[in-house]
């Protein structure tokens, strides 16, 4: 009777037009989840909600189908600073930059992933740019070399950002195999490269255990978007430098 009972919700479900078309939202989906420790056995207290744990599809034909449309998304810049300081989007979005201080602002990212300069715009004002493939971008301001902001553009929908204990969940996971990988600000290619690992996800929880991670820093002291160190002689530096 429970064997009639399965097939008959089956069914029930294909009559009803509940069929999955390759979105994680499926009767079958299952949440993965796990810990960052940073440091041996976590003795590094650093904050952890800026690592990012992320599923890809190891079959292309199911990564490429589990693409997500581009979107809009907003990196503010407040108080010098931006807002949020870790953003995720998918390839192809569009990220507007609207400046709230009271000051002009200078947008820029020359080193990896997507390059630009927004130039000098004034408050109430905003640009915008489109990050149209997949990988990390560094985010500046050539007036304020205290702000810094990371924009990631991953091509799977699956991710999830650690909580300030660490613990991560990456929910509604069609079944199927996928490549863990691990990105944190300050970790290098090495380290992430490390942590990678294969899991299959077949069940209706996958615990991917304790993920450690040896150290986090924020990022590096940066020259400003002539290559040179910060200085209030550069072009715009008199608007506000304090």
């Amino acid at each position: 009777m429970k064997t009639k009972h399965v097939i008959g919700r089956h069914f029930q479900l294909a009559a009803l037009g509940l069929i999955w078309l390759g979105l994680p939202k499926t009767m079958e989906a299952s949440d993965v989840i796990g810990k960052i420790l940073i440091g041996p056995e976590g003795t590094n207290k650093a904050d952890t909600t800026g690592v990012v744990v992320s599923l890809t599809p190891i079959n292309e034909a199911k990564a490429s189908a589990l693409k997500r449309p581009p979107t809009r998304a907003i990196l503010e810049q407040r108080n010098k600073a931006f807002s949020p300081h870790i953003l995720v989007i998918p390839p192809g979005s569009l990220v507007q930059f609207p400046n709230h201080d009271p000051f002009f602002h200078n947008v820029f990212s020359l080193f990896e992933g997507k390059r630009f300069d927004l130039g000098l715009y004034e408050s109430g004002s905003s640009r915008s740019v489109k990050f149209d493939r997949p990988g990390v971008s560094y985010i500046f301001c050539n007036i304020h070399p205290q702000m810094s902001a990371i924009v990631i553009s991953l091509d799977t929908p699956y991710y999830s950002l650690a909580d300030k204990s660490g613990r991560f969940k990456i929910p509604d996971v069609a079944p199927g195999e996928y490549m863990v990988q691990v990105w944190a600000e300050g970790l290098n290619t090495e380290e992430m490269q490390r942590l990678s690992r294969h899991v299959a996800v077949i069940k209706d929880m996958v615990d991917l255990g304790t993920l450690e991670i040896p150290s986090l820093e924020n990022l590096a002291q940066h020259k400003n978007k002539y290559g040179r160190d910060y200085d209030v002689s550069l072009p715009g530096a008199e608007y506000e430098r304090r």
